[in-house]
């Protein structure tokens, strides 16, 4: 299906999807197996060289999670994506191509304390060298540039802060350095912002938070916006240069703007192999199905739970730039006008020891380290998801130890309300 004729709401169900050849299936099947029957010695040589697209083994393709990968990027409009086992996976497989040794990133110093700590320490055993800036200065982006700097990362919407990046100027900036901007769109999702709309070039996901929705699957993405030259030898050498490994083939030269893409499975979920499994892409796809309804609901209820917060007597501040109160609610409703997500933090006047009561105290929200379930989850991400990080990096990154993190389910939003009013009652006293 062309993927320009139709809503968001119609590729999320339909997109990449057919009725099974076979049996007639409208559901996507579930293709749990490792490896696939070549015609012939010349087709499996064929396959192996790249020289025709199918199924080989599926650490690099399977059926089932092809139709993710295509449904994925016709959401944000891309013209191809990998799927993987996680969220950090897809940011290596995401830089891989674009990397070597000696190579630098710089990255938003608002970002999920995973990553600060995947970017700022094993990224060193690649020799991959990363910086991280404050985003809500366009410019610090531009201030931190190397020579050898090969990608700006960014979460257009933070985890677990809520700061919105200006995307079109620090596009501006990655282009000017002729680099791609990445980023991680995990708590917007698709069908909140579209980053390739506003400049980004690659976009990456945790496919475990909203896109399942369910709490049930792992997973993660990468979609190439097509949007930006790789065929650049100097630069990426990886992409435009002869690759030993498939005899001298240059994938920009043979593959043209799917080049990125290929490289992440022919080379990325080859040779590091974090491969999303059918299962978990299957339950994905059933997540998809429903985003767009999920979201709105997910948004209404975060509305109505921030503002009745907003302002309570057990609650120093509330950070969600749906409140006009944000120093963010502007960029929020040019990048995202249907609601900066359901994911947003409160500081506590009790501080470290009012949260841990808080998160010890309610009934309906579950205390877990994930976001964007249909259920209602709450955490303390200074002492869980953040804890690795050095107090100033939990400072910057929005994760001060009276800050508790909460992704606002798909509940009755009173029930809510009076989940946390009890809590915060019995967390004040």
């Amino acid at each position: 299906m062309a993927k320009e004729d139709y809503g968001f709401e119609t590729l999320a169900l339909h997109a990449g999807a057919a009725p099974d050849l076979a049996t007639g299936a409208r559901a996507v099947p579930i293709y749990q197996n490792t490896s696939y029957v070549f015609d012939n010695a010349d087709h499996a040589a064929s396959l192996f060289n790249l020289q025709e697209p199918g199924f080989i083994y599926s650490r690099l393709t399977n059926p089932t999670v092809a139709v993710l990968e295509e449904r994925l990027a016709a959401l944000e409009n891309g013209i191809g994506a990998t799927a993987t086992a996680s969220g950090h996976a897809a940011q290596i497989i995401a830089l891989l191509p674009l990397m070597g040794p000696g190579d630098h990133v710089v990255a938003s110093s608002k970002l999920y304390g995973g990553s600060i700590t995947q970017m700022g320490h094993t990224f060193k055993k690649f020799d991959w060298q990363v910086d991280f800036v404050d985003p809500t200065v366009p410019e610090n982006f531009r201030k931190a540039l190397r020579p050898k700097t090969k990608a700006i990362f960014v979460e257009c919407l933070s985890n677990p802060g809520g700061v919105i990046v200006d995307l079109e100027p620090v596009a501006a900036i990655a282009h000017e350095a002729g680099i791609p901007l990445i980023v991680d769109n995990t708590m917007a999702t698709p069908y909140l912002c579209r980053p390739g709309a506003f400049g980004a070039d690659i976009v990456t996901y945790s496919t475990t938070k909203f896109i399942s929705g369910q709490g049930t699957a792992l997973g993660g993405a990468v979609v190439d916006c097509d949007s930006f030259d790789f065929n650049q030898p100097d630069k990426f050498p990886s992409l435009a240069t002869p690759a030993p490994e498939y005899h001298g083939l240059t994938f920009t030269e043979t593959f043209g703007n799917l080049a990125y893409t290929l490289y992440g499975h022919a080379v990325g979920l080859r040779d590091i192999g974090p491969a999303q499994q059918p299962m978990n892409a299957f339950l994905t796809l059933q997540g998809i199905e429903t985003l767009p309804l999920r979201m709105d609901r997910h948004i209404a209820n975060a509305q109505t739970v921030a503002e009745h917060l907003d302002g309570h007597p057990a609650i120093a501040a509330v950070h969600y730039a749906g409140l006009k109160s944000s120093p963010f609610h502007a960029l929020a409703r040019k990048y995202m006008p249907k609601g900066p997500g359901s994911v947003f933090t409160v500081s506590l006047k009790g501080g470290f020891e009012a949260g841990r009561k808080l998160v010890e105290s309610v009934e309906l929200f579950s205390h877990l380290a994930n976001i964007g379930d249909a259920k209602s989850l709450i955490l303390h991400p200074a002492s869980t998801t953040h804890n690795q990080l050095t107090e100033e990096q939990r400072i910057a990154a929005g994760a001060s130890p009276e800050v508790i993190r909460l992704s606002i389910g798909l509940e009755t939003v009173d029930d809510l309300i009076r989940d946390l009013d009890r809590a915060l009652a019995k967390a004040a006293a």
